[in-house]
């Protein structure tokens, strides 16, 4: 099977759509076109597919319905546009999905939800907790409350950061063009279209170099470095035009469209990696030599019942050491109780863990999807 191939067996989306192709290049927003993606989403997840959408358009579309032709630069401003923007877009977004008795969720992130460990697991449980509920999570960056500081900048980064924050395996960026060329092909007619790639590729950025659109806050130099971001996760991306006729749709069926640029590693692999390189332990978990032996031989997850100390000060969601009886490291992962939680619930099976603790966040002390043997 080709790489194209392995676009049909991808079951978890994340479908980023920019201004121009929203807002017709500015003249308000499209609403048939609009129509006609989820139209073709609501046929991914009719085949089993999970999607998540990231989209552009809140400061386009309010732009628009305030009647200003340029991009403002007041940080102010644009938080004005986007406050105006976000209602109909919405609206829009929300309307359509239900022709298709879909329901819709609208997430609104900043960058700092994301670089911040409790509020990115947040996120990630939200998030995860709407897919499994047959919700579509229409998201976009908060841009009512951030500042020069914390914004992402792009949605093209914003898409590829949720990509990693679901575990996506693939990110396809809509665009008003047909995908990345080898020049600009405005100015140079010997500009090829780049079919695929590894997304590590240095010769990408140069290929990208370029200006940037009126509507939006990106070119294709984003997309590229989104590409590289969305690879650490292991996902591939796609960069497609959005005004292909039915294009996700013939993705899925693997028609050669667009720029394909994929990771170096497959996403369990790529995730195992990040998770061995990542050398900071923040505490320690001792284990029984029953709970040594199911991590070693069958692959599961650390459960609590397994743990008989627990030593260090940690928050959810940060490395911790898995040592034996020992002391001798076995495995390394995410946590998934604070430290004073995880002292209250070792030792006890996980269906005692909410009467404990009076909620319950996960049964595992460590998904083994966060774990690692060392």
């Amino acid at each position: 099977m080709g790489r194209r191939g392995k676009i049909s067996g991808f079951k978890r989306w994340v479908v980023k759509i920019g201004s121009a192709l929203l807002t017709d290049d500015g003249k308000g927003l499209d609403v048939a076109a609009i129509s006609g993606w989820v139209d073709q989403m609501a046929c991914l997840r009719k085949q089993g597919i999970e999607v998540i959408l990231v989209s552009s358009g809140s400061v386009a579309a309010g732009m628009t319905r305030l009647g200003w032709s340029e991009r403002p630069k007041a940080i102010h401003e644009l938080q004005a546009a986007a406050a105006v923007g976000q209602m109909g877009l919405v609206q829009t977004y929300e309307s359509h999905f239900q022709r298709h008795d879909m329901t819709t969720a609208q997430v609104l992130l900043t960058h700092a939800d994301l670089s911040n460990r409790q509020r990115y697991l947040n996120a990630r449980s939200a998030l995860q907790a709407l897919l499994g509920l047959g919700v579509v999570p229409v998201i976009n960056e908060n841009d009512t409350v951030v500042t020069d500081e914390i914004r992402f900048g792009d949605n093209d980064t914003l898409g590829a950061l949720v990509a990693n924050l679901v575990e996506a395996d693939l990110l396809v960026i809509l665009t008003d063009q047909q995908g990345l060329f080898t020049a600009n092909p405005s100015v140079d007619s010997t500009a090829r279209l780049v079919t695929e790639s590894a997304a590590s590729n240095p010769e990408l950025e140069v290929m990208a170099s370029g200006g940037v659109g009126r509507l939006g806050s990106g070119g294709m130099a984003t997309k590229v470095k989104a590409a590289k971001l969305a690879a650490r996760s292991g996902a591939h991306t796609v960069i497609v035009g959005g005004r292909e006729n039915a294009v996700l749709s013939r993705l899925l069926d693997g028609e050669p469209l667009g720029t394909l640029l994929w990771p170096e590693q497959e996403l369990l692999v790529a995730r195992k990696q990040w998770l061995a390189g990542h050398l900071r332990t923040r505490g320690t978990l001792r284990l029984d030599a029953g709970a040594v032996r199911v991590l070693r031989q069958s692959g599961k997850s650390l459960l609590a019942v397994g743990v008989v100390e627990v030593q260090g000060r940690f928050i959810r969601g940060e490395m911790v050491s898995c040592v034996d009886e020992q002391g001798v490291e076995v495995a390394r992962g995410l946590v998934n109780y604070n430290a004073d939680e995880a002292s209250r619930i070792i030792g006890k099976p996980s269906n005692q863990i909410e009467s404990i603790l009076g909620y319950i966040d996960e049964p595992e002390l460590v998904n083994r999807d966060n774990l690692v043997l060392v």
